[in-house]
């Protein structure tokens, strides 16, 4: 299949299916189940948790699929294979509409959990379009990230039945969290980026840097989990926090072939167990 081609009447399911990829579903089902049991941990109720499901998800969506519409033209250069709208199995002017239509969702959703936890959500998704939409290619492309996932936290704590601004420590950790995935998200494909002139910090650092400091963030994140918060970190924290380390040894210090997405999944893995600390230590955001 040619790179580019225009495969998009290959029927309603086929065209359907491809839409979906180009919402990168992975990361955007992550971010909703973590928001969202955050809010079960804070006392929300079973409506709000449902009501928060569906506005991260609507913005979660709305950021992937703007993502794909916006790089076509440089995935096609780059034969991105795994980008439906790269390859033609999906219209671009099909993803952009859903894209708008998502965010068109997003915004009534998120207002509906309360003005701040909505605005608070809103500034977050508006990081991820910003990223889109240029960030990506300068040095400060990790900024977004963090500030998204920084105020993960804040969306779940303000939609509590006692809306409260999360404690220091939560949104340190999803900032960490969130500069650890950026950096470890551009090292498989850190050649082809620089080729089309995107130079965003993984890019401008290198490999070998970018997953040092990925790695580090993602320590640091565990480490701000296990002793900030009040009371002990218990015995199922403990671990969390070995397999973290153990996968964070598997993802940074081992060797992998260059464009090898292995230590991505690793860093995925990584940051899964210090989201899973962050939901035992859940009763200390209050």
């Amino acid at each position: 299949m040619t790179v580019g081609a225009d495969v998009s009447g290959g029927g309603p399911l086929r065209s359907s299916g491809a839409l979906l990829l180009s919402a990168h579903p992975g990361p955007s089902i992550a971010v909703t189940a973590i928001g969202t049991t955050l809010g079960a941990a804070v006392g929300c109720s079973l409506a709000v948790c449902v009501l928060l499901a569906c506005a991260l998800l609507t913005g979660q969506l709305s950021i992937g699929w703007s993502n794909d519409a916006i790089d076509q033209q440089r995935d096609v250069v780059a034969a991105r294979g795994d980008k439906p709208v790269a390859r033609g199995a999906v219209r671009r002017t099909t993803v952009w509409t859903a894209a708008w239509l998502a965010l068109a969702a997003c915004v009534p959703l998120s207002l509906a959990l309360g003005l701040a936890a909505g605005l608070v959500h809103l500034l977050a998704v508006a990081g991820g379009w910003s990223y889109n939409l240029g960030l990506k290619s300068h040095w400060v492309s990790f900024v977004p990230f963090a500030v998204s996932f920084g105020l993960l936290p804040a969306v779940a704590t303000l939609a509590a039945p006692r809306p409260h601004w999360p404690p220091w420590w939560a949104v340190t950790a999803g900032a960490l969290l969130g500069v650890s995935a950026h950096l470890a998200n551009t090292l498989p494909d850190l050649a082809d980026d620089r080729a089309a002139g995107v130079m965003g910090l993984g890019q401008r650092l290198g490999a070998p840097t970018a997953r040092l400091v990925a790695g580090l963030a993602l320590a640091c994140a565990a480490v701000v989990l296990a002793v900030a918060p009040p009371g002990p970190v218990g015995a199922v924290g403990l671990a969390l926090l070995g397999l973290t380390a153990l996968l964070l040894v598997g993802a940074f210090v081992l060797r992998w072939p260059e464009g090898s997405r292995t230590p991505f999944a690793l860093t995925v893995a990584a940051a899964l167990g210090v989201v899973a600390l962050l939901l035992v230590r859940g009763a200390a955001l209050g």
